[in-house]
């Protein structure tokens, strides 16, 4: 069986806020809350389980997304006025980056998560093929 991650917990001061708001960023849906947890269902096999927490470090989490769906997701975060940047770390320079043939960019959640969508992975596009390092 490949390895797959299952779900990632999210630390957040208003979980429910924050779930919402990522899951109407990517259109996907959400669960006002399940237990401790707000989950955001990414796709069938990736949860993102926000919870609520005092203090906590910020994290940087990263999706591979079609070019349909990146145009999507940018029109959305447009549509909110959200500020997004072209590189992780910088001012937000409002711009998309188009290094390796692909297109990414970043934006921060008001728990200063760092969020990523992009369309080629750069670490595989560095990388040899899993099978190869087998």
């Amino acid at each position: 069986m490949a390895i797959m991650l299952d779900h990632v917990i999210v630390p957040s001061h208003n979980r429910r806020e924050s779930a919402k708001s990522l899951a109407a960023l990517l259109g996907v849906p959400w669960v006002e809350s399940q237990g401790e947890f707000t989950p955001v269902y990414v796709n069938d096999s990736l949860t993102l389980d926000f919870a609520d927490r005092e203090s906590f470090e910020r994290h940087h989490l990263c999706f591979r997304v079609s070019d349909a769906d990146f145009d999507a997701i940018f029109a959305r975060i447009q549509a909110a006025g959200l500020r997004y940047r072209s590189r992780p770390r910088g001012e937000d320079d409002m711009q998309i980056n188009t290094r390796l043939g692909g297109k990414n960019l970043y934006w921060q959640d008001g728990d200063e998560h760092l969020w990523e969508i992009l369309t080629i992975s750069y670490a595989r596009a560095a990388s040899p093929p899993l099978a190869a390092t087998r």
